[in-house]
């Protein structure tokens, strides 16, 4: 018989498991960028690059939180049942 998890555990474990995943997924990362506090410190001194810029460095966060989030949906596939290919029909 499976014993149940519950939700607001499983859910912590799972967040958990992500927030993991994102920090080694950052400790590959060569250079890391933070946001800029304000657009004072770019040459350019442009508001409109610095929300750019900023904007840049936010999808590329989201990249890897999502990278995450994708990687561990995978594993807990592989644990739940398995991946199951397509039956060859030849």
């Amino acid at each position: 018989m499976l014993s149940r998890v519950p939700f607001s555990l499983a859910m912590n474990n799972r967040r958990q498991r992500i927030h993991d995943l994102v920090l080694a997924l950052l400790a590959q990362q060569g250079d890391l960028e933070l946001l800029a506090g304000d657009g004072t410190g770019l040459p350019s001194g442009d508001p409109g690059n610095w929300i750019e810029r900023n904007r840049r460095v936010v999808q590329r966060y989201q990249a890897l939180v999502r990278s995450a989030v994708t990687l561990d949906a995978l594993v807990d596939q592989e644990v739940q049942g398995g991946f199951q290919p397509p039956a060859n029909d030849l």
